[in-house]
This record gives structure tokens, sequence and C-alpha cells, in this order.
């Protein structure tokens, strides 16, 4: 009967962290496929040259130009909120938002990409990064935030 009693005590504790150990690898594997589909779409898009300069390097030449951008909204699991709120009792990097943040930068330079090559462009010079949270700091909710990446994508005439 104690066995009972001391098995419903720490119930709550135990699935607290059975869960907590499925959210930590559901989200480690869903992440390392991401990232593994990021690396082999960058290395599809390593024609499509991306700068940060504000003009083209061949000014000379006439060309055409449009805006293009790439926007993705991610967020965070439970996993990394929890670790992140014990991170913040003693201080330090938040690693684990560090990869979410560049997930979401990289994500938003393919979609840009991807946007340049439907379009027929080679090159997107003027590239500059925007992000938001989403959740405004509201009590309880995942942390979740949108990039967008944008530039001119130019072209020879």
């Amino acid at each position: 009967m104690e066995i009972l009693y001391f098995a419903l005590d720490y119930f709550e504790l135990v699935l607290f962290l059975v869960l907590l150990s499925i959210g930590f690898f559901v989200g480690r594997i869903l992440e390392q496929k991401h990232f593994k589909s990021i690396r082999q779409r960058e290395r599809e898009s390593k024609n499509i040259l991306v700068f940060a300069a504000r003009f083209p390097p061949n000014l000379a030449q006439p060309q055409d130009c449009t805006l293009v951008c790439g926007q993705v909204v991610i967020s965070s699991d439970y996993f990394k909120q929890f670790v992140a709120g014990l991170r913040s009792l003693v201080g330090g990097r938040f690693r684990g938002y560090e990869s979410l943040f560049d997930r979401a930068r990289r994500e938003a330079v393919l979609r840009m990409k991807d946007e340049a090559r439907n379009k027929g462009y080679k090159m997107i010079v003027n590239v500059r990064f925007e992000t938001t949270s989403l959740t405004g700091g509201r009590q309880g909710a995942l942390p979740s935030f949108e990039v967008v990446a944008y530039g001119t994508a130019v072209r020879p005439r």
C-alpha cells in the first residue's frame, strides 16, 4: 500500500521527466532533419549570389531589378523553453535559441533565393533581415518569431 502512495506522490514528477525527455529527443531529431534539408538546398542554390553590398558589382551595364523576399515563422519547443528558463536563473548563452535563429535566418535566405530563381535572377544585392517576436512577451506562450530576408535581385539586360 505504501508503494502505491509513493508512486502516486511521484507520478507527476515522473510524467514531467518522461514528457521532457520525449520533447528533447523529438525536437532534436526534427531540428537535425531541418538542418540537413537546409544544407542540401544551400548546395543546390549556391549559383545565386547574395551580397549585403548596396549596389551590384557592374553598374556600367543596364540591369533589370526587382525586390525579392523570403519569410519564415519558427517556434521553439517546450524543452528549449524549459532549458532557457533554467539558463535565465544563472545567466549565459541560450544555445538552443541560437540554433533556432540560425535555422530561421538560413531558411529565409533560401526562400528569398527561390523567389529570385523563379523570376530568372542570379544575384541579390542589398540583402537585409528583419525579425519580429510573435509572442510579444506573453507569459506561458512558446517563443516564436518571424524572420524576413529581403533584397534586390538583379540581372543584366
